[in-house]
């Protein structure tokens, strides 16, 4: 059984002249293979919030999730020690946003959309011989844009997969879904690299990258 967890950093804003959108936005899947992989990866997440975002002396605050946003450098090596042995890879591309097309910035789902379909066409589903894929991905999008991007990856998944396979895609909330949070961890070290020549984190975790290219 695979799970994609997938996720995003950055925004897609293409107004550089009357607002201060970000220049680059990346888009992240973290995949692995097996239930009792996932259950790994979702315990060391819950290790990490437990012993370094919400220890006993600080009951009353309590952090509900990981953000590579918001976390430490100290923190985030601490998550990467809790997950480094575990078997996933990384799946990332990042737009140029200041050389796409004009007419594009105005389809910003199809941008999106686009975007999440290169990532995916890289994981390598014939390496596993499981019965289901699921892809999880944050639960940010109107129901309009849920209904286009489900229709639009399923599309193109399914024609990868065997028959016989299920595939189910779910919008989640991530602060109630670790593997979301921990995909949340690693898109933002690959986003900082590119928007602010930061590879401090980036370079914690780069061995665990499968893919990971510019796009424009």
């Amino acid at each position: 059984m695979w799970y994609l967890y997938l996720d995003e950093s950055g925004d897609l804003g293409f107004d550089f002249v009357n607002k201060k959108p970000t220049k680059f936005f990346t888009v992240c899947i973290l995949a692995l293979s097996g239930v009792q992989t996932n259950r790994k990866l979702i315990s060391a997440v819950k290790v990490t919030l437990r012993r370094k975002l919400n220890p006993k002396k600080h009951r009353k605050r309590i952090i509900q999730e990981l953000k590579g946003r918001n976390t430490i450098i100290e923190v985030k090596q601490y998550f990467y020690n809790q997950v480094k042995a575990i078997n996933f890879g990384l799946y990332a591309i990042t737009l140029n946003k200041r050389r796409v097309y004009e007419r594009l910035t105005r389809e910003k789902g199809r941008v999106y959309n686009w975007m999440a379909r290169q990532v995916i066409d890289k994981i390598p589903f014939e390496i596993n011989k499981g019965n289901r894929v699921e892809l999880i991905i944050d639960r940010s999008k109107s129901k309009p844009e849920i209904e286009e991007f489900n229709s639009y990856i399923r599309s193109q998944i399914q024609g990868r997969l065997d028959p016989k396979i299920i595939f189910d895609m779910y919008h989640w909330n991530s602060q109630e879904t670790a593997g979301l949070q921990a995909a949340d961890m690693f898109s933002w070290g690959i986003f900082q690299k590119y928007e602010r020549k930061n590879t401090e984190w980036f370079n914690e975790f780069k061995k665990k990258i499968v893919y990971e290219d510019q796009y424009l």
